[in-house]
């Protein structure tokens, strides 16, 4: 491997309630090869001191501790302020919940310099207890729905076979992100917290003139949902997933204003069916969930901030 000595990479990891999987993914990031990387630790209002165990535990670590959990896009932006401020020349966001290959961020630089007008590079994920299985491979983005769609979704690695390294949108799981990108795009959509702020701001990433690729021998391993799992006793997905995911689809319709009458349309009859379904089993709860979600999203003013 060939190191890019001019590349600097800040990798930031927010962390809410999830000390056992953040010390998992600091562990695995010791034994990463690139040597010109320093680690960000976002603690997102985490209960029990969380930040200040990791600090004890990972002295080498820069934690930035948030007093109030600003969800993923919020807490984010507090690393990527930090590693701007700090001179890194990129950011690579990484889920918590994930465990990376030694090479990976190696591989990821050398997907840099092959592509100098890539904002974002994406690894291949693969679920943590099934290496075998895609978690993503990219996101592809169908512009008369606003339909984000996962690349790769729960297919077998042996059997994918990737059409193009060119994508659509990037997961927020693991992106590596050109600051020049967000110099000029800007930072997340905090008004997003949760869901589908890695898709708005993939696109917009791209209205910039830049472009997204996936580098596929970059590899790392993703527990997929467990922050949004935990919250939830029985170990299935909240009703606040729910709520945010059904909101934010409308938020990032109206986001991007194009085709907002056939999208919306399109999405609320897809939703609806998600409330008879929850109707039909009794689940009220996330039936509510549903229906706040569509409301906000239709209604809730747009706001803008600094990252736009």
């Amino acid at each position: 491997m060939v190191y890019s000595p001019e590349i600097s990479v800040a990798i930031i990891l927010v962390n809410w309630n999830g000390l056992e999987f953040t010390q998992a993914c600091l562990r695995s990031l010791a034994k990463v090869d690139y040597p010109n990387f320093k680690i960000i630790v976002v603690d997102n209002g985490s209960d029990e001191n969380e930040g200040e165990k990791l600090k004890h535990t990972f002295p080498e670590i820069d934690l930035i501790q948030s007093e109030k959990n600003l969800g993923f896009s919020g807490g984010n932006n507090l690393g990527i302020r930090k590693a701007m401020e700090q001179g890194f020349s990129h950011v690579l966001l990484l889920n918590n919940d994930t465990e990376v290959e030694p090479d990976f961020l190696g591989e990821l630089i050398r997907a840099a310099n092959k592509y100098p007008d890539a904002g974002i590079i994406q690894p291949l994920i693969l679920f943590l207890h099934n290496p075998r299985e895609i978690w993503s491979a990219g996101g592809k983005w169908i512009p008369a729905f606003s339909r984000s769609l996962t690349l790769g979704d729960r297919e077998p690695l042996a059997d994918y076979r990737i059409k193009s390294p060119r994508l659509d949108w990037a997961t927020g799981c693991a992106m590596l992100v050109s600051v020049r990108a967000i110099e000029k795009a800007g930072l997340l959509n905090e008004q997003f917290f949760v869901y589908f702020e890695d898709v708005e701001w993939s696109l917009r990433i791209r209205k910039a003139s830049f472009s997204i690729y996936l580098e596929d021998q970059a590899k790392i391993y993703h527990e997929a949902g467990a922050s949004s799992k935990k919250q939830h006793a029985e170990g299935t997905l909240s009703p606040k997933v729910f709520y945010y995911h059904v909101r934010n689809q409308f938020l990032l319709i109206r986001t991007l204003g194009k085709n907002k009458g056939l999208s919306s349309a399109y999405h609320l009859g897809r939703f609806s069916l998600w409330m008879v379904y929850f109707l039909a089993r009794g689940r009220f709860t996330k039936l509510k969930a549903v229906a706040k979600g569509i409301r906000d999203g239709l209604r809730e003013p747009l706001i803008s901030g600094s990252w736009l």
